[in-house]
């Protein structure tokens, strides 16, 4: 309650139930879903002057009207647009079309010497864009984004932001050393092993067979799932980045400059670590659950993936250190280790997944020195298809395939589909990215009061929360006796070692006798639970009526 002769509160009480009007549930918005299509003939040429006719497009095996369509050839409009609806630009004949270039840099898999690389070679190949295309970088370390420049087309922003890319730290060595250090570890426990087993040391019941021992198989398992949670957290960062990035006109792509990001972890890790086997019962995630998120965000809002292979075609690092690791480093010359290529294989499997499934194309190994070129040179001339799809926001997967109507000499790439997202979970991806790049320019404030943490046994905190919701903000309608608005309240945390929660989620109804007056506020609280430990939180409130949001982010620390 606040300024106040109405008495605002949250419903229900404790133990009650009240129903919440239909009004309140969740609607549905109408999203159009961009397909570019390059279309080339046998040969690997590009084919031009195809018109609408020529396309048929299915989704889901089901014939669907193609609300949209626009031949691009060499970065101009070569046929306006069929039809004007939202989300998707009215070009005129010949007019430009931009191409907006994100640029992704994983400084948590990279080599300094590597990433550096192909560093010096993006600046090389700007020149190679358009008076239309715009440029944006961003680098990620495992546990914060940092914006190297927003949307440019200066040469001398994108020269600085990439100096400022190559003077950042990487890790990449580090995680190359911890892999060792445990495959280290666990050879010297197993020749530990075997000289206990020869000497007799153990009884004839107690012989161990091959495999891990106990304490193996815990240092197996962690570096697996610490190795999986990592990936998870690229991910993420990667999909933040999009949604961060996304409000552009023009074509959408990003070039991922990954470190090695492997297809599977279970693989890439037996490689380094032979031998060994997870438990049955515990497993890490695998290629769908790491990358068909930002898969399905990529195709949801409209880019296309060209990940770019920075490690080059010798994955593990075995130069002479004299060399030294900077951008002028000469390349290996000792050859990849043993097992080194199996390892390869699963990295170039998730960059064609990635690529294959949002209509991009992976830069492996030497296209990883004209990445930049690469990509202007395959976005300048394709068809850009579009339709409205019948939106249910049942997160299932939805087919995409464009056909050649009586062409069959001529092939057609494009993304494979797309995920029919709920708006529950748009909101929770959107909490998620506020983690990493903080309140958006747009965003509205959110007051948020934190109380001194309260020790909850040895590793465990308390949190007691009070946030400040203006009903100025909000929309309340007038139900029978009082005026009623249900809110949806989100709350997600990571501490410094990049550990997220899951997001909490709660429906605050706010109900008062009277229409509310200017300037009144209405107060909820709550606790939050984390580890002892320094978090990073996110706290968002949205009106489902108006769509509104209201973000607060913030720290807090144990005392």
């Amino acid at each position: 309650m606040l300024f106040a002769a109405l008495v605002w509160t949250a419903v229900p009480a404790p133990g009650q139930e009240v129903e919440i009007p239909e009004v309140f549930s969740e609607t549905i918005d109408v999203r159009v879903v961009n397909v570019e299509v390059v279309v080339t003939d046998r040969q690997g040429n590009r084919v031009q002057g195809l018109k609408p006719s020529d396309f048929e497009l299915l989704v889901d095996g089901e014939p669907t009207p193609i609300a949209y369509f626009t031949e691009i050839e060499d970065g101009l409009a070569a046929g306006g647009a069929t039809a004007d609806i939202s989300g998707v630009p009215a070009l005129d004949l010949n007019a430009p079309v931009g191409t907006n270039f994100l640029i992704f840099i994983d400084d948590l898999f990279s080599i300094e010497r590597d990433r550096n690389r192909v560093l010096d070679h993006l600046a090389d190949d700007f020149g190679e864009l358009g008076p239309a295309d715009r440029i944006a970088a961003i680098a990620y370390d495992g546990q914060t984004v940092e914006t190297l420049t927003e949307w440019t087309n200066s040469a001398d922003r994108f020269r600085d932001a990439l100096d400022r890319a190559r003077s950042r730290p990487s890790h990449g060595l580090l995680q190359l050393s911890e892999r060792n250090q445990v495959a280290r570890d666990q050879q010297l426990m197993a020749e530990h092993q075997a000289g206990r087993d020869q000497s007799g040391l153990l009884g004839a019941g107690q012989q161990v067979a091959s495999g891990l021992s106990g304490d193996d198989s815990r240092m197996d398992l962690r570096y697996r799932e610490k190795l999986s949670n990592q990936l998870e957290s690229s991910v993420l960062a990667a999909m933040a980045t999009m949604r961060r990035f996304a409000d552009r006109p023009g074509r959408k792509v990003m070039l991922l400059l990954t470190g090695g990001w492997p297809g599977s972890v279970e693989i890439f890790a037996r490689e380094r670590l032979p031998g060994s086997t997870l438990p049955v019962d515990r497993r890490v995630m695998s290629e769908h659950d790491l990358y068909g998120p930002l898969v399905s965000t990529a195709n949801l809002i409209g880019f296309s993936l060209y990940p770019v292979d920075v490690p080059g075609l010798t994955r593990d690092f075995f130069g002479d250190a004299s060399r030294g690791f900077g951008a002028n480093a000469e390349p290996d010359t000792t050859g990849p280790a043993p097992g080194a290529l199996q390892t390869e294989d699963t990295i170039h499997s998730a960059l064609h997944l990635l690529a294959s499934s949002t209509g991009g194309v992976p830069l492996i190994n030497a296209r990883r020195d004209v990445a930049l070129a690469s990509v202007v040179a395959d976005t300048r001339s394709y068809y850009w298809l579009g339709f409205e799809p019948q939106r249910r926001e049942d997160n299932r997967f939805h087919q995409i395939v464009v056909r050649l109507t009586g062409r069959a000499d001529l092939d057609a790439r494009t993304r494979e589909g797309y995920v029919d997202m709920s708006r529950d979970h748009e909101l929770d991806m959107t909490a998620k990215a506020a983690l990493l790049f903080g309140d958006s320019p747009e965003a509205l404030a959110l007051d948020v009061q934190l109380s001194e943490p309260v020790r909850i046994g040895r590793r465990r905190m308390s949190v007691p929360v009070e946030v400040a919701i203006p009903l100025d903000e909000i929309q309340l309608l007038p139900t029978g006796d009082e005026w009623l608005s249900v809110v949806e309240v989100r709350v997600t945390a990571m501490d410094e070692g990049g550990n997220r929660s899951e997001v909490s989620f709660e429906r605050v109804p706010i109900s008062g006798p009277q229409e509310p007056q200017p300037g009144q506020i209405f107060y909820y609280q709550t606790d939050l639970e984390l580890r002892r430990r320094e978090h990073s939180y996110v706290i968002t409130v949205h009106d489902p009526l108006t769509g509104t949001s209201l973000t607060s982010t913030g720290t807090v620390s144990p005392n």
